[in-house]
């Protein structure tokens, strides 16, 4: 049974994560199918990258999200687009969602920080 996943990389106490899509069997940081997807929860907002076509055919295919994953995919509204995706609305469409969704999500962490700190903002 495949499970999609987050994969811890990063330094020690400095966790960033990759949605990959794995083998159940195989261990959190062990062997992988695919890169799905990063993760960073230490920015604010977090950054949330998703490659969500693919997502979708690992769902169709019957890929079970973990618990951590659905809640990265909620945050990013995946699970909506993709129940909109199984009544048979078309992908290109979700995808343009998708990128606005994610350009409004993904606000530069150094340019925000700049900002803020030369109180220009």
């Amino acid at each position: 049974m495949v499970r999609i996943r987050l994969r811890q990389v990063g330094a020690k106490r400095q966790p960033s994560y990759r949605i990959v899509a794995a083998d159940k069997e195989s261990p959190r940081d062990g062997r992988f199918l695919e890169i799905l997807g990063f993760y960073n929860p230490r920015t604010n907002p977090a950054t949330i990258a998703i490659k969500e076509d693919r997502v979708y055919d690992w769902l169709s295919k019957g890929a079970q999200p973990s618990e951590s994953a659905t809640q990265v995919f909620r945050s990013a509204g995946l699970l909506e687009r993709y129940e909109r995706f199984k009544h048979g609305e078309s992908v290109e469409v979700l995808m343009q969602e998708a990128a606005q969704a994610e350009a409004i999500r993904n606000v530069n962490p150094k340019t925000e920080r700049s900002a803020t700190r030369t109180g220009t903002k």
